[in-house]
């Protein structure tokens, strides 16, 4: 038996007046997601407990089987496993973006998507300045680094609130810098570093967290893993969870992602490999940008070239799980916590009511509280009752 989870980050969203009332999932033209709904079962699932930042953190360690609230340490730890870069018990990591800031506002909160190698010689520039013993920088893919901190330095961690920079693109970031300290200090050295650049001209940091370890997956169920993902953040996770991380050339974590090329990827791991969790998170940033075309040109490709493709090429009994991370609206550019639509279908999957994939239909199916539990559902089948 193979297991499949296919995750469109941000595919989500709410209803908008200029598709007719129809959310992107409805408007778009999905009909591998549809085939599956329609032939499986599927609903909405909480992946964001209550009180839990809405982010790809929290949705994916509850997706891979992990209650946040047992084992979420943020999000910076995750993607320094992806780097592999080992956080001691006494070092903070933060996600650190390559920013734009102009005229006193978050301009870009994505440096424009810079490329990784122009990228690396900034986070390079900004370690050898503002680096030491206790601070470092390690550079990532395009606008996502790593900045790993001494937690001597940060007495006051817990008391501190640090902003995703996708949540204020437009405003005053000023506003929206740590009152004092540290971080705040790294933040308007790197923009003074960096002032005449015309983009990527500040660092920001948030997503910070201690060492995480979790208890393995594949041990758990007692199957082998590969993970697939242009993300640090899903990378990172899938190794902690004991997956193999395959790297996908093209898989960009953009709108030009290759999506053929992680389906291709994704169906040669499965002939090792018990279980396939491939990520895309173009749907994701246009959800980000407030591109409604993009999105649903991204939810599109997602469907022709990532699902259909792995359908067509798998060749034994498999179950496969479909669905969107946590909704990213388009209409607020931000995460929500709000319950997402999901999609099982394949080998012990009995048919329900659902028609399509999409919020309204998924509101026909089963709903499911603790996301954590549903990976139980595609293992064991859905006779499981949760």
């Amino acid at each position: 038996m193979k297991y499949i989870v296919l995750v469109g980050d941000g595919m989500a969203d709410e209803p908008l007046l200029q598709l007719g009332g129809k959310t992107p999932l409805e408007h778009a033209n999905i009909p591998n997601m549809d085939r599956l709904a329609k032939g499986g079962e599927g609903g909405l699932v909480k992946t964001v407990p209550d009180g839990f930042p809405a982010g790809s953190d929290v949705a994916n360690l509850s997706i891979l089987g992990y209650d946040p609230r047992s084992y979420y340490a943020g999000r910076a730890p995750l993607e320094a496993a992806s780097m592999g870069v080992s956080l001691r018990k006494n070092e903070i990591g933060f996600r650190c973006n390559l920013v734009t800031v102009k005229d006193g506002e978050m301009s870009d909160f994505a440096a424009g998507h810079i490329k990784t190698d122009e990228a690396k010689g900034i986070i390079e520039r900004i370690d050898r300045e503002l680096g030491n013993d206790k601070i470092r920088f390690y550079p990532g893919v395009s606008y996502r680094h790593l900045t790993v901190i001494d937690s001597s330095l940060i007495p006051n961690l817990s008391s501190i609130t640090y902003t995703p920079p996708h949540n204020i693109t437009g405003l005053t970031y000023k506003e929206f810098l740590p009152k004092a300290g540290l971080i705040k200090d790294l933040m308007e050295k790197s923009h003074a570093i960096l002032k005449d650049r015309e983009y990527a001209n500040m660092i920001w940091l948030w997503g910070e967290g201690k060492a995480v370890e979790l208890p393995l997956l594949t041990e758990r169920f007692g199957i082998s893993g590969t993970v697939i993902s242009a993300i640090d953040l899903v990378k990172g996770l899938g190794i902690l969870s004991g997956l193999r991380p395959i790297d996908v050339p093209g898989a960009t974590g953009y709108y030009d992602t290759d999506y053929e090329a992680k389906a291709r990827y994704g169906l040669c791991a499965l002939k090792d490999y018990d279980l396939l969790f491939l990520h895309v998170e173009s749907p994701d940033e246009a959800g980000h940008n407030k591109d409604l075309k993009e999105k649903i040109r991204a939810i599109e490709n997602f469907d022709e070239k990532v699902v259909g493709r792995i359908l067509d090429g798998l060749a034994e009994d498999f179950r496969i799980l479909v669905l969107s991370d946590h909704p990213t609206p388009v209409a607020s550019g931000k995460h929500s916590s709000d319950p997402t639509p999901f999609t099982m279908y394949g080998k012990g999957i009995e048919p329900d009511r659902m028609e399509s994939f999409c919020e309204k239909e998924a509101k026909k199916g089963i709903f499911i509280e603790e996301g954590f539990r549903l990976i139980d559902r595609l293992i064991y089948g859905n006779a499981l009752t949760i």
